[in-house]
């Protein structure tokens, strides 16, 4: 039993740290800064304005999306960190109740199977749009 709390007490804390370097890659678009929010808004050449990194005009449809995932991505990860806090409280003050026992884990467990559904949505789209901003 002390095992498994120590375990839960370490993914909530890993979670709990990770999700906000999360939040931050996906709102300043990573480590060279080719997105708008950090660098502001981009100059304008002539009537059309664009966009800091490939010429795209603001507000296209690719930007539109990546920025909707990223919001869902970072509201669905603070869900499913909270969720995992949730199971791991109801998984210690369950008493050895076997019904609760599993009701906590099965918490737990959809927790971090939405964190991975996240993740690998963003993959996915970041793919998807990255094939479409080459060609």
């Amino acid at each position: 039993m002390k095992k498994i709390r120590l375990m839960l007490l370490s993914l909530i804390a890993v979670f709990t740290f990770a999700m906000p370097a999360v939040a931050h890659a996906a709102l300043i678009g990573g480590e060279d800064g080719s997105n708008q929010i950090q660098h502001g808004a981009c100059t304008t050449t002539g009537s059309s304005s664009t966009d800091c990194t490939n010429g795209n005009p603001q507000g296209s449809f690719t930007d539109f999306i990546t920025k909707i995932v990223n919001i869902f991505s970072i509201v669905v990860g603070a869900v499913s960190v909270i969720m995992i806090i949730v199971g791991g409280f109801r998984y210690i003050i369950s008493g050895g109740d076997s019904g609760n026992v599993s009701s906590a884990k099965n918490t737990i467990m959809y927790a971090i199977i939405g964190l991975i559904i996240v993740l690998l949505a963003q993959i996915i789209v970041n793919f998807v749009l990255g094939i479409f901003l080459r060609s």
